[in-house]
């Protein structure tokens, strides 16, 4: 079980508003009280903070906004004291524009070693002034910013799939190859226990960089167009109206853009997976790679590239029973073909949260987010109460979970959050089109009553915090019986306990086609998506993710029982 820490916004130890890595240390206790294995890190390196930190500037150092490398070695010793992992972002395919080897590249001549690099090109046309193709940035606009000449002339065009200010490297030299080994021994060295790979599918470019339009419909990251969460409401007002199957949803997986999901990039992971194996200890590599179909995906975690990697098929699936029950069957037969653990994740720094996203009526692409003039808001007590529905179904599965920081708490999406606010590239680069991710990283709540819910010392968060958020702090909650935090501990005591993540999914039949149900050793997990209560079967009750009146099962809500036999 992997807990992420957005470091910014998951605890300030100096009341600058922004979260660092002594808060986090302070920190450490609750996470281990609440039952995980490991935490996973966002970036905290050196960066300008054009995209939150990953835009790295320094791969080698920690930003002073967030301590210093002494401050991360005592995080280190902090969690291995406590039992808990340590698992770091790696950014390697792109670096902020401040990085030294962009710096020297823009000082350096056309066709200099320092230029290679990076993905520079010449423009198209007469005078060059055409970009040297038509890809767009995942943030929107165009993928390629031109540079001038310390003369004052027009030059070159480097490519950025995502902000200007990110640089792509070029991994076709062998130079960046060998210095990204260096980075991995540098933390290695120093005790982290893994990585999780940033846009892993995007490393290496098609030959050529051939020209590409992707369909009208495409995902921002290339992968799914299936609308995160959106789901008709019990009563038949959403707007969809007919039953949706994946099929129908995602009849084919798109075409493969020529910046994604190249076979190029299993070399790279070949060689980080030899180097981490050479290490004592249990060492992890973990991709963020937005890949469809899933036995396409499990390419990245063969037994000798990647240990595990995002499961976004499984995030992006509506709130509907056949879609649950197929995606689930899609990604263990795929994970397991390779010899690989499934993945389960619901939230995380990119998306919107599950607390709000499983409510909504209409789609909401990745990366689009939500503000306060989105359409299809979320029914937030219908929301909070699926999520955790969800959250129960998905701890009883075999392989590994992941939690986002909050999502233990129940927390909702901050749709609210005022436009001045916002400091998502995407929300700039769409001039204002898309919301961005903002609303799922403001800071969290720790004490109802403290200066900023007791994310820091004084009351300043470097995004606003709601007004209504003191239910939500993690002491309004802790020690109170059906809260969500307590929730997630007897799930999480029950999941180890039980040794779920070890185990085996059966599928039970005899129940109704809305209603997901299965055995993982001798639990048995009962979700009901139906519109009416649900007689329950005969066992123990372990865990309900709402209150039930004997053996009824109300919608939305999900069981674990064991047999008394």
């Amino acid at each position: 079980m992997i807990y992420q820490v957005y470091p910014r916004s998951f605890a300030d130890a100096t009341g600058d508003g922004m979260g660092d890595l002594r808060g986090i240390i302070a920190r450490l206790p609750s996470l281990a009280h609440l039952g995980v294995d490991a935490v996973w890190l966002s970036p905290f390196y050196t960066s300008p903070q054009k995209d939150a930190g990953y835009d790295v500037a320094d791969y080698c150092d920690v930003d002073p906004r967030f301590g210093t490398i002494a401050d991360f070695d005592a995080l280190v010793a902090e969690a291995h004291e406590l039992g808990l992992k340590v698992i770091i972002d790696l950014v390697p395919n792109h670096s902020s524009d401040q990085h030294v080897w962009f710096q020297q590249a823009l000082a350096s001549p056309e066709g200099s070693p320092e230029r290679a690099r990076y993905l520079f090109r010449d423009g198209i046309g007469e005078n060059g002034d055409t970009p040297p193709n038509n890809w767009e940035s995942v943030f929107g606009g165009p993928a390629w910013t031109r540079i001038t000449r310390a003369d004052g002339t027009p030059g070159q065009w480097y490519l950025h799939l995502f902000d200007t200010s990110q640089p792509d490297f070029d991994w076709q030299n062998p130079w960046v190859r060998e210095q990204f080994l260096d980075i991995l021994r540098f933390w290695l060295d120093r005790g982290a226990d893994g990585f999780r790979v940033d846009v892993a599918h995007g490393l290496i470019k098609e030959a050529g960089l051939p020209d590409y339009t992707p369909p009208a419909d495409s995902g921002s990251m290339g992968g799914s167009t299936r609308p995160l969460g959106a789901a008709e409401s019990h009563d038949g007002s959403g707007v969809h109206d007919h039953e949706y199957s994946l099929a129908e949803v995602f009849p084919e997986p798109p075409p493969t853009p020529p910046y994604w999901a190249q076979d190029g990039v299993h070399e790279i992971y070949r060689d980080w997976r030899a180097l981490i194996d050479s290490y004592d200890g249990d060492r992890v590599l973990v991709a963020e790679a937005w890949v469809e179909p899933l036995d396409r995906l499990a390419h990245w975690v063969r037994p000798d590239e990647m240990n595990q990697a995002f499961n976004f098929a499984y995030l992006s699936t509506r709130w509907k029973a056949d879609d649950i029950r197929e995606v689930i069957d899609e990604s263990l037969a795929a994970f397991i073909g390779v010899g690989a653990p499934s993945t389960w994740v619901l939230s995380n720094h990119d998306v919107v949260r599950h607390a709000s996203r499983l409510a909504l009526t209409i789609e909401n692409p990745q990366g689009y987010g939500m503000g306060p003039k989105s359409p299809g808001r979320p029914d937030p007590v219908l929301g909070l109460r699926r999520a955790r529905a969800a959250t129960a179904l998905m701890l009883a599965l075999p392989g590994s979970a992941y939690i986002y920081q909050g999502e233990e708490l129940g927390l909702p999406e901050d749709i609210d959050l005022p436009d001045s606010a916002r400091q998502d590239p995407t929300w700039f680069r769409t001039n204002h089109e898309r919301y961005g991710r903002d609303g799922c990283r403001v800071p969290i709540p720790w004490e109802a009553d403290a200066p900023s819910y007791g994310f820091g010392p004084t009351a300043n968060s470097w995004l606003p915090q709601p007004k209504d958020w003191a239910p939500f702090a993690r002491d309004s909650q802790l020690g109170v019986a059906g809260s969500t935090i307590e929730l997630y501990r007897s799930a999480l005591g029950l999941r180890g306990g039980h040794e779920l993540g070890h185990g085996t999914l059966e599928w039970l039949p005899g129940y109704p086609a809305d209603v997901i149900a299965f055995s993982n050793g001798s639990v048995t997990v009962i979700a009901n998506l139906t519109d009416s209560e649900l007689r329950l079967p005969d066992g123990e009750l372990l865990l309900s993710s709402e209150a039930i009146d004997g053996r009824t099962l109300p919608s939305d809500t999900t069981v674990w029982l064991r047999s008394r036999a």
